[in-house]
């Protein structure tokens, strides 16, 4: 596992919703939540139709993701396209 760059990018931030926002806002569902961890956003993940979570960071370029999942503990850089450790 290469060492991520981008890990300078995380900030200390908790869930902005209990939920996806966006599909929270449409009213819509998703299947798993995914929180970026530069600023808090909660997505869905690109199994979910609508893929919030790669969506904002295609619009933000906010590179680093975790699953906020019950029982999963990972991260993921999209930028270096892997699982990143601590």
């Amino acid at each position: 596992m290469a060492q991520c760059t981008h890990l300078d990018q995380i900030q200390a931030v908790k869930p902005n919703t209990r939920g996806c926002e966006e599909c929270l806002q449409m009213g819509d569902t998703w299947v798993h939540l995914r929180m970026c961890l530069t600023c808090g956003h909660v997505g869905c993940c690109d199994k979910s139709k609508n893929k919030h979570a790669t969506k904002h960071f295609h619009a933000t370029q906010h590179p680093i993701i975790q699953s906020i999942e019950p029982g999963e503990d990972w991260r993921w850089c999209y930028i270096d396209n892997d699982i990143i450790g601590d």
